[in-house]
């Protein structure tokens, strides 16, 4: 891909603005309106205070963002989605990896050297990037009940403070790595204009919530009415969850997402940007045959999806599974025209209506 470098100056802010990066968000994906709004502000902000950084001897600190939400919300979505609209390099790593290597120092290396390797190791547009860290939840801290000790996440925190607030690392090439008998050529990447993105579900942390909020007028009335309880977390809910307040104060946007609801996940089938039923059409079409689906077929897969919480990342595996027999049959025969998905083939497992030319 080619990133524009030279974006950061006063053109960018003139085309691009909070409402700007919001309407292009909207395009791509779904609800979560007051979200949007939260990311917008701090993306622009960040980038602004980059350009600023550039022109005027003032020191603005970056605001680096956290986001909470279910899984299959739009998280990961909505920050590869931002890179494009800002043009700028992403990468996305899992925060679950930095548990399993054992050595921290070269999990930390090895966040920049990926990053680097995306950019085609030009530094410059390393340094303006976005980095989204996934699985933040996971590396929450853990007390070993018998021992009494911390058995993950804070160590792995602790590490991460100085690569999201900002330090200098000097960074091999991948190639280089894995042929050490070459001569490397070392690179001096600074983190501290880099934006840092991290996500997780953070699922249970509704507990801590309600624990410090139910004594409050009416709020298990609105648990009962399907309020979103994730919308009321703060950071004292997220270090109760076993989050340090030191990596909470590097992360100091929090934008919350609340779980997809029918209508939503509907729309995502089928009016949305690469729509999922529009891909599965297109493979029958391929071979000539149309497939069509009932609008009650439509609403049972996204309440399956609701009923099993997997949002919308789980849209693809229930129509995977649905169509399974249907896709594996409908090649061979000849004289097939159209299938027609109803309901209970996806309530019951029952057989599509097939008709014949």
């Amino acid at each position: 891909m080619s990133y524009l470098k030279n974006k950061f100056n006063i053109n960018f802010l003139e085309y691009l603005n909070p409402e700007s990066i919001k309407i292009e968000l909207d395009r791509h994906m779904i609800g979560q309106h007051e979200t949007k709004k939260i990311v917008s502000v701090g993306v622009y902000n960040h980038y602004k205070r980059l350009f600023l950084l550039k022109s005027k001897n003032i020191y603005l600190e970056k605001s680096n963002i956290l986001l909470i939400g279910p899984t299959g919300c739009g998280k990961t979505l909505m920050v590869k989605t931002l890179a494009k609209i800002i043009n700028v390099p992403i990468i996305v790593v899992d925060a679950t990896s930095f548990t399993e290597a054992g050595y921290v120092g070269d999990d930390v290396e090895s966040i920049i050297q990926k990053l680097l390797h995306e950019c085609d190791y030009d530094v410059e547009l390393a340094e303006q990037s976005i980095i989204y860290i996934d699985e933040i939840d996971k590396i929450s801290k853990k007390t070993d009940i018998m021992s009494g000790k911390d058995v993950s996440g804070e160590g792995v925190q602790q590490s991460l403070l100085k690569l999201i607030e900002g330090v200098s690392l000097s960074i091999t090439s991948l190639a280089e790595k894995k042929n050490p008998s070459q001569n490397p050529q070392i690179f001096n990447v600074d983190t501290t204009n880099i934006l840092f993105i991290a996500g997780g579900a953070f699922s249970g942390i509704e507990n801590f919530v309600v624990n410090r909020i139910n004594q409050e007028t009416n709020f298990l009335e609105k648990i009962n009415n399907n309020y979103n309880i994730i919308c009321e977390t703060n950071t004292e809910d997220l270090i109760n969850f076993g989050i340090i307040p030191e990596f909470l104060g590097r992360l100091p946007i929090l934008a919350k997402f609340r779980e997809l609801n029918e209508s939503e996940l509907i729309y995502i089938l089928i009016k949305s940007k690469n729509a999922l039923l529009k891909q599965f059409c297109y493979l029958f079409l391929i071979e000539g045959v149309d497939i069509k689906f009932t609008y009650d077929s439509i609403k049972e897969i996204a309440k399956i999806a609701i009923n099993k919480k997997i949002g919308a990342r789980g849209l693809k595996s229930i129509l995977e599974i649905v169509l399974l027999n249907t896709m594996f049959f409908f090649p061979s025969k000849k004289k097939l025209k159209m299938i027609i998905i109803f309901k209970e083939v996806i309530s019951e497992n029952k057989m599509p209506l097939y008709i014949l030319d």
